[in-house]
């Protein structure tokens, strides 16, 4: 069945249409937010990133539709998205197995100012990517870089002074990377 909102010809309905069902897409999606919580747009996994967008792509497909049924189905698109991300993070708390399947793993990058090519050409990231992350950061020069992470989102953060092992738990190359000390120590004979 035809979607006629306000009985206008032409454009000017259209343009109404839009509007309208647009902004009923976006309150649907902020009601599912609230049930599933402030989560629902976090950048933890690439899933996140993936469902956030998804979320757009479908508000904007809804504000186009024509038909009730094809409206409807829109909104049903977002509630799987939604419901998917609620299951992934539920199976990432109860399956450390499930929860290294759906997430990235963070990566080391540099250490102690040292760029760790292998890990840089595996992440596909350049120096000219960590060095302007390195401006960005308060250091101002690269021998105060203790860390360079990649993490799991896609975020670079620069870490200087000493770092507490127990932060790096997790961190593909720490231990690799020449530290006979454990990520998961008690911070004892830290970094750098």
């Amino acid at each position: 069945m035809p979607i006629e909102l306000f009985g206008l010809d032409g454009a000017l309905e259209r343009i109404l249409r839009g509007i309208v069902l647009t902004s009923l897409a976006v309150v649907w999606t902020l009601a599912l937010v609230r049930i599933v919580g402030l989560r629902a747009f976090s950048k933890m996994t690439a899933f996140d990133f993936v469902a956030t967008i998804a979320t757009g792509s479908l508000i904007a497909q809804a504000g186009t539709r024509s038909d009730w049924l094809d409206y409807a189905q829109a909104l049903a698109a977002i509630g799987a998205v939604f419901l998917m991300q609620w299951a992934f993070a539920r199976l990432r708390l109860i399956s450390e197995g499930m929860a290294k399947v759906i997430s990235n793993e963070p990566r080391l990058l540099m250490r102690d100012g040292e760029f760790l090519e292998d890990a840089m050409r595996q992440s596909r990231v350049s120096r000219e990517n960590i060095l302007e992350k390195i401006r960005a950061s308060s250091a101002s020069s690269i021998d105060e870089v203790s860390a360079v992470v990649l993490e799991t989102t896609g975020d670079m953060h620069v870490m200087t002074g000493d770092v507490d092992p127990r932060l790096m738990k997790g961190v593909r190359g720490w231990n690799e990377s020449g530290d006979e000390r454990q990520a998961e120590g008690d911070g004892a004979g830290q970094s750098r």
